[in-house]
């Protein structure tokens, strides 16, 4: 896992556990303060029949942004919806870089968008909405 910010959140064990991402070969750039970036390099087994990327592991990537960027303050967040409009194809080789930001947040839910791009390109634009189900917790 690379890691470029200067301290350790909650969104960072969640990651460490995260089976589907790591095993996909997601990197978590930075988590902190509801904001997330994680990269993803596009392999010749996420392409489709039309041989661009498939839009579920656009949007797994996303996904995984949000989860993060939602879970960097400390309480267990998880997804309530969330929706993405595909703008451009990508390609094996390709590197996603998918940016997650807090927009709202009242009670228990929030709102997160979340910009997938390639080579500074947007490839993609998700939002999603969260609810908090557990009290936040210590980190050891």
């Amino acid at each position: 896992m690379a890691r470029t910010d200067q301290h350790r959140t909650p969104a960072h064990d969640m990651f460490e556990r995260d089976v589907a991402s790591n095993g996909l070969g997601m990197q978590l750039i930075e988590a902190a303060d509801g904001r997330a970036t994680v990269r993803m390099r596009i392999t010749g087994a996420m392409v489709n029949g039309h041989s661009v990327a498939h839009g579920g592991y656009v949007f797994l990537l996303a996904d995984t942004a949000f989860a993060c960027a939602c879970n960097s303050h400390g309480p267990v967040t998880m997804a309530a919806g969330a929706d993405i409009c595909f703008l451009r194809p990508s390609r094996a080789g390709d590197m996603l870089e998918a940016c997650a930001t807090e927009r709202a947040t009242t009670g228990r839910s929030g709102v997160y968008d979340v910009t997938v791009t390639c080579d500074g390109a947007v490839v993609a634009e998700f939002r999603g909405r969260s609810r908090v189900i557990e009290e936040p917790r210590t980190l050891t």
